[in-house]
């Protein structure tokens, strides 16, 4: 029998459970060549845009400048750094409204561009094979490079894995609605990112290389078939379009026919995924030495004059994306950061792009209505039908509600992937999603008091152990050490013998006290008669 990797070469693919089939909506905006916007008036950067620490300033408010130059340098574990996307003055470093759905504010560097564009000094590698592994890893990590198409992980994390890695998969399936951007990327710069995907290669040493890509794209298909026609152990796949195939382990489980186990990740299981953005990124990190400044982001929807993709400065406003391409909102209007099944609404359009933006849609009341009011569950299981990850999402939006903590862990809450698919076929209009966020924060708020818990109590105990020993450090320093008995015994005698002295010195003065005085000569007995015989009395 032929063995897993064998089949894996020959093309197999594999199902996997759930999944929708929304409209694509991509024909809008895929047509086009992406777009050069111009200068916005001013960019926000915050110094956090992946999962991790954010790095330490290394700049002050009015200092000049260059293009890609480090504005913050990574402290901890998983910290990456942020880089100036343009020339200019910074005018302020202050917490601004994040891109996330709670906006909750972050500091950030406000940046306003002089117009010059002037880059700072650049260290390209084109012989990159030259180099040492750890000097590799440095340049992507020191590059700001994290996730592009995900939740921001960053790269060298993933590049520096110790972990044997047997397939090695380039997710170009960009399977949400309304976004193209990886697909217009793939179609202009295939060749970019192949060699984004051999520097990788080069780190990771897989044995087979698989750009999965959905079979909706052919001309993405084309692009990257031609570009990697000559490389060993690398190889096109296209695939089933279907949502959520894009998701990490759905698209591990249809091209390998393995799943992450619970709690897990790819490498555990020899599967190592980064997006065609991620692998474009490394290819100017490495022969450029362009730091990530940039990315394409999909902007659309019918309430714009123009749908496209466009080359958006890392820190644009979205408002300033919107406006280049002819925004006339509506009343009421929404706009989201994100496909329409994973996206959120932004509460204002002052909100940045940042590394992990793909998409920015403004739609119309008729093109996307606004979801009706939620109904009771009618158990009708469609739910369970389309969740990717085989999970009851009925069972767990109850439990969400009463806040049943432990049973939601038990039915295995944290492998949702929040992809939609249940609320998009709820014929009640329950918004399940949101649902289980709210869980999830409330649980992880929960774990981390909890770990502050433990932490006080261990360090309170330390304390009290150390007072303890303290104090009987203080008692046994004091302590007279104990005679034998023969001493004690000697001791004793000797200090009877001194009180027995003492007693017969005390006896002795005392017999001398009680004795009489000598009798007086007969002449001094005379002399002090005569003298009282003179006393008269009156």
């Amino acid at each position: 029998m032929d063995s897993l990797l064998a089949r894996i070469s020959r093309g197999q693919l594999w199902p996997s459970p759930g999944g929708v089939h929304p409209p694509v909506n991509k024909s809008q905006s895929n047509s086009l060549p992406i777009h050069i916007l111009p200068l916005p008036p001013r960019l926000v950067l915050p110094v956090k845009q992946h999962i991790g620490a954010q790095g330490h300033l290394l700049v002050n408010v009015h200092e000049q400048v260059l293009k890609g130059q480090a504005l913050t340098k990574p402290h901890a574990n998983w910290s990456v750094p942020v880089h100036a996307p343009t020339s200019g003055r910074i005018i302020d470093i202050t917490p601004m409204p994040s891109a996330h759905p709670s906006a909750l504010p972050e500091l950030s560097i406000i940046i306003e561009p002089d117009g010059e564009d002037r880059w700072c000094e650049l260290v390209p590698h084109p012989n990159y094979r030259e180099l040492t592994a750890e000097r590799l890893v440095d340049i992507l990590h020191f590059a700001g490079i994290s996730g592009m198409g995900g939740a921001g992980f960053p790269t060298y994390i993933k590049a520096s894995t110790k972990q044997q890695i047997d397939v090695l998969i380039i997710n170009g399936a960009e399977c949400e609605p309304y976004i193209s951007a990886d697909d217009v990327l793939m179609q202009a710069h295939s060749e970019e990112i192949v060699r984004g995907i051999e520097v990788l290669r080069h780190l990771l040493q897989p044995k087979l290389t698989l750009i999965a890509i959905e079979d909706d794209k052919p001309k993405a298909i084309a692009a990257m078939e031609q570009a990697s026609a000559n490389i060993d152990d690398m190889q096109v796949r296209a695939i089933p379009t279907k949502y959520p195939s894009g998701g990490e382990k759905q698209l591990i489980q249809i091209l390998t026919s393995k799943e992450v186990p619970a709690g897990g990740i790819p490498a555990d299981i020899g599967v190592l995924v980064q997006n065609v953005g991620t692998m474009y990124a490394v290819q100017q990190a490495v022969e450029l030495g362009k730091p990530l400044i940039e990315r394409v982001v999909t902007v659309t929807g019918d309430t714009l004059a123009e749908q496209r993709n466009v080359w958006a400065l890392l820190g644009t406003e979205v408002k300033h994306l919107l406006a280049q391409q002819g925004f006339t909102p509506e009343p009421m209007q929404r706009v989201i950061m994100g496909g329409p099944m994973m996206g959120f609404t932004l509460p204002t359009v002052r909100i940045p792009v940042v590394k992990t933006t793909n998409c920015i849609l403004a739609p119309s009341a008729a093109e996307m209505p606004m979801p009706g009011e939620e109904r009771a569950c009618i158990r009708c299981s469609a739910c369970a039908d389309a969740c990717p990850a085989s999970l009851l999402p009925q069972q767990l939006q109850w439990f969400a509600k009463t806040k049943e903590y432990k049973k939601l862990e038990e039915h295995q809450l944290f492998d949702c992937i929040e992809c939609g698919a249940c609320a998009y076929v709820c014929p009640s209009e329950i918004p399940l999603v949101q649902y289980y966020r709210v869980a999830k924060a409330e649980i992880r708020e929960q774990q981390i008091e909890q770990i502050k818990s433990d932490r006080a109590k261990e360090r309170f105990e330390a304390r009290k152990e150390r007072l303890e020993r303290e104090q009987e450090e203080r008692r046994n320093r004091h302590k007279r050490p104990r005679r034998s008995t023969e001493q004690d015994s000697q001791s004793k005698e000797k200090v009877a013998e001194a009180l027995a002295r003492v007693k017969r010195k005390q006896a002795d003065k005392g017999d001398d006290k009680t004795r009489l005085p000598p009798p007086l000569p007969v002449r001094k007995r005379k002399r002090r008669a005569n003298n009282l015989s003179r006393i008269t009395v009156t």
